[in-house]
């Protein structure tokens, strides 16, 4: 599965922690008189090693790595991708964490953070701003300018230049503190997945607007192609938990029908930013929301689902429509074959509303992680060595590499009957949860143009693609061509930055108000009117100040 969850406003967690440090007790791996001084950019050690390719003699360090599938008698501390990173790279674990879980860490970084406890070498996070903003101003971090200068592929640096953008979480004072670590674009751009084998019993045609999908929400529920009676189908499956811009389970495309993206910041008619969930869209939005909560098309316990227990209404067939990623194919659709024999799905774009109006949240800067650098480190370059050689080497292989089925022979890629594969239904025990310093390396555009190429019906080529075609289901192809067939209807969230000091002092209760209003209007306990005395408490209880203080912080950014 590919997904990935984004709230910029919230804390989430943490993908791994990576610490490299000098052989013995703080002493490089060989007393041979080059410059060990932390943080120096161009040592000698440095230099030989991105000229050789590798570190050698080997140099050690310790990560946090979180829970991961180990097959073919792997561990945790002994494992392929260990072993492969010694021999290839010339570095090897030592004093590791292995935290239970995401929770366990998150707590353990924010203790390290507030007693002032050492970090370590490098901190891999998500693109967070109020986490990054914490471990800058711990004053363990470096700035990583100059060795991004030297020692950053051509790969990152030329995107970057082309999205300068993905800068402005990590930049302070002028300075950048954190490696981006690149992610597919429009991953995680919203379509409907639709029960396919229900529109084809009930002759129903794809929605092109709202009006289209309410006819489609009342033929699933009312005369239903399962046989199930009304009270047993809720058509459309959403996430009412924690946030509905979310990754699965969302309502961003019907807020986008009616004029904005809740929960994010967008720009307004005079460019400004706005606040998308105070914008009189969201009124109509919810209004939409709370009629269709009251004729069933949403379940009563949606409020209590988070986005996976969205989906699993959809893969019990009880609901026709789940809002989701191109990825759904790999993960949850699966359970939906499983659980209700002779089921299709397909993905549909999303809707436009009354007025015309279209669109949904946009992942933009092709980055969905980082990494900081701790001013003790004696190795400051060395994950530039590591994330070089995947770029290089693994996110699009060359024919004949040793990367060109996979990474590792008997877990992501196999021979079987004579022939390579990495079809993960024909080798036993598959597993692809390598754990990688930086995650997969991925290069941004690289994915949906391959996914339109196969739907396309065009003959895959290069080892990527050919990976892509038997690893991606066609209905997975299929919904990358629809994504990128609506990809003008997608919306920036024009605020990356730190919290401002108004929203580190305010932005919980308002975004708990939020919440709670909406929701409230939703079931029917408030009148859709509500929603304006929420619009002038949100202002006048901080909202107004912190949209002046996003407005002045993007003026800062964007006037460079």
């Amino acid at each position: 599965m590919i997904k990935f969850k984004k709230t910029w406003w919230s804390l989430l967690m943490v993908i791994a922690l990576i610490t490299i440090t000098a052989c013995g007790s703080g002493e490089t791996a060989s007393d041979n008189g080059t410059n060990t001084t932390p943080g120096t950019v161009g040592s000698a050690e440095a230099e030989a090693a991105f000229a050789k390719g590798k570190y050698d003699p080997p140099i050690e360090f310790s990560s946090v790595l979180m829970p991961k599938k180990y097959v073919q008698g792997d561990t945790k501390e002994n494992n392929v991708h260990d072993r492969w990173m010694l021999e290839t790279l010339g570095m090897k674990h030592k004093d590791t964490w292995y935290p239970a879980n995401d929770d366990q860490y998150r707590q353990k970084l924010q203790l390290a953070i507030a007693s002032g406890e050492k970090l370590p070498d490098f901190v891999s996070v998500p693109t967070n701003a109020v986490l990054t903003n914490q471990l800058i101003d711990s004053g363990q971090f470096i700035a990583i300018d100059e060795l991004f200068d030297k020692y950053a592929s051509q790969t990152l640096k030329d995107h970057a230049a082309a999205h300068p953008e993905l800068w402005y979480p990590f930049t302070k004072d002028g300075k950048k503190y954190n490696m981006p670590i690149m992610e597919y674009t429009d991953n995680d751009d919203t379509l409907l997945w639709l029960r396919e084998d229900w529109m084809e019993k009930l002759n129903l045609e794809a929605p092109k607007t709202i009006a289209d999908l309410e006819n489609i929400m009342d033929k699933f529920k009312n005369e239903n192609p399962d046989g199930l009676s009304p009270d047993k189908v809720f058509p459309l499956a959403i996430s009412l938990k924690n946030n509905t811009n979310t990754w699965m389970g969302q309502l961003d495309w019907l807020f986008g029908a009616y004029g904005t993206i809740e929960e994010q910041w967008n720009k307004d008619a005079n460019g400004n930013l706005e606040y998308g969930s105070v914008n009189p869209g969201a009124k109509q939005a919810l209004a939409k929301l709370a009629e269709w909560m009251d004729k069933g098309y949403i379940h009563a316990d949606s409020a209590l689902w988070d986005e996976g227990k969205s989906a699993e209404s959809w893969t019990a067939g009880k609901a026709g429509i789940l809002p989701g990623a191109n990825w759904v194919p790999d993960w949850p659709a699966p359970d939906l074959l499983k659980n209700v024999p002779g089921s299709k799905y397909k993905a549909y774009p999303v809707p436009a509303g009354p007025d015309g109006k279209i669109g949904t949240k946009w992942q933009n800067s092709g980055v969905n992680a980082s990494i900081m650098i701790n001013k003790d480190a004696k190795h400051p370059e060395a994950i530039f060595l590591y994330y070089n050689y995947m770029l290089d080497n693994l996110a699009n292989p060359a024919a004949g590499s040793e990367y060109e089925y996979g990474f590792a022979k008997g877990y992501d890629w196999d021979i079987i009957d004579g022939q390579p594969t990495s079809d993960k239904e024909k080798i036993k025990d598959f597993s692809n949860e390598f754990p990688f310093l930086t995650g997969p390396a991925r290069i941004p555009d690289l994915y949906m143009k391959t996914l339109v190429k196969l739907a396309n019906g065009e003959k895959p080529e290069t080892p990527y693609e050919k990976q892509m075609a038997e690893f991606r289901k066609p209905e997975n192809w299929y919904a990358g061509k629809v994504v990128m067939s609506q990809i003008d209807v997608r919306k920036q969230n024009y605020f990356t930055g730190a919290a401002t000091p108004t929203m580190v002092s305010k932005w919980n209760l308002l975004r708990q108000s939020e919440m709670e209003t909406f929701n409230k209007i939703i079931y029917g306990n408030l009148p859709i009117d509500a929603f304006d005395q929420f619009v002038t408490n949100w202002k006048s209880n901080g909202g107004d100040q912190i949209t002046q203080e996003v407005n002045d912080w993007f003026k800062s950014v964007s006037a460079k």
